[in-house]
C-alpha cells in the first residue's frame, strides 16, 4: 500500500496515558518534510484495549503504532500477525491492508537492536550479562535481540512470575551485590519514571552500581529519568529510548508505505 500524497491518509498512537508521546510531532513533522499533504497522525489514549475496535474503524485509517499497555493484549484483535512478532508475542506497528486485514508487526527489536549496539562498541559486552526490568511487551522485544545477541538475562519484576518464555522472574528484593555486580546491563522496560510522573524508578538497590555498569532505559520523555540519573551518578554509562523510537518510527513508516 504506497502511502499517495494527495490521499488522504490517517495513522496514529494507540496506548494508555500517552499525552507525553514524541510520536505526533515525529511523523508530523516527517509528512510535512516529505511533502506528503493529506495524511495525519493522532493520539488514541485509550481506557482498554476493545477500544481499539472503533479505530480501526475510523475512514481513512491506515495503521497505527502501539505503546504500553497494550502491545500484547492487541494482538486477539488482528486479523494476522507477522511470524517474528508472534514468535516474540508483543506488536508495536499495525497496518491497514487494502483488503481491510490488519496486519501486526514488530519494529521495537530493531530500534533496540541498532541503538543498543551502538553503546556496545565502547562497552565490551562479551561475557556480560543483563537484567531485563519487567515483565510486559517491550521487554519481550529486548529478549529477544539479547538472545540474538548471546548476552544471558534474568527478568526482574514487583511479583514473582512466568515469561512468554519460561523464565523465573526475580523480585526487586531479591537483587543483592553479587546479583547487581554479574549483571553489568539493566533495561528499564517498565513505565516508571516516564512524564509526567517523573520522581519514580525502579527499586533497585543503586549502591551497588558502578562505572562498569550500562542502563539503558526505554523511556525517552524525560530526557533523562530518575533511573538515569542514578546510575549516572554512580559513573554508569547510560541511554534513553529516543534513538530507539526514531529508528523504529522509521521502520513503521517503510511498512505502511509498502
Amino acid at each position: 500500500m504506497k502511502i499517495e500524497k494527495f490521499k488522504k491518509s490517517v495513522f496514529g498512537l494507540v496506548g494508555k496515558k500517552i499525552s507525553y508521546s514524541f510520536s505526533k510531532n515525529f511523523f508530523l513533522e516527517k509528512f510535512k518534510n516529505e511533502s506528503i499533504f493529506h495524511a495525519t497522525y493522532e493520539i488514541f489514549d485509550i481506557p482498554k484495549i476493545e477500544d481499539v475496535l472503533w479505530i480501526f474503524k475510523i475512514p481513512y485509517f491506515r495503521g497505527c503504532n502501539v505503546t504500553i499497555p497494550y502491545k500484547t493484549s492487541i494482538i486477539p484483535f488482528l486479523t494476522e500477525v507477522d511470524l517474528e512478532a508472534k514468535s516474540i508475542g508483543s506488536v508495536n506497528v499495525v497496518k491497514i491492508e487494502d483488503d481491510s486485514s490488519i496486519i501486526g508487526y514488530n519494529t521495537d527489536i530493531l530500534g533496540f537492536e541498532y541503538s543498543f549496539l551502538k553503546d556496545m562498541k565502547k562497552f565490551s559486552y562479551e561475557n556480560a550479562r543483563a537484567l531485563i526490568l519487567g515483565t510486559g511487551g517491550v521487554s519481550n522485544s529486548i529478549s529477544f535481540i539479547l538472545n540474538k545477541l548471546k548476552i544471558q538475562y534474568k527478568y526482574v519484576s514487583r511479583t514473582r512470575t512466568k515469561t512468554k518464555r519460561n523464565k523465573e522472574v526475580l523480585r526487586y528484593e531479591e537483587l543483592d551485590k553479587d546479583l547487581m555486580k554479574n549483571h553489568k546491563i539493566i533495561i528499564n522496560c517498565t513505565p516508571l519514571g516516564t512524564y509526567p510522573m517523573i520522581n519514580f524508578c525502579p527499586l533497585l538497590p543503586y549502591k551497588y552500581i558502578s562505572s562498569s555498569h550500562y542502563l539503558y532505559d526505554v523511556i525517552y520523555n524525560p530526557y533523562k529519568t530518575l533511573f538515569l540519573k542514578k546510575g549516572e551518578e554512580k559513573g554508569a554509562m547510560i541511554k534513553n529510548g529516543l534513538e530507539m523510537l526514531h529508528i523504529q518510527a522509521e521502520e513503521s513508516w517503510k511498512i505502511w508505505n509498502s
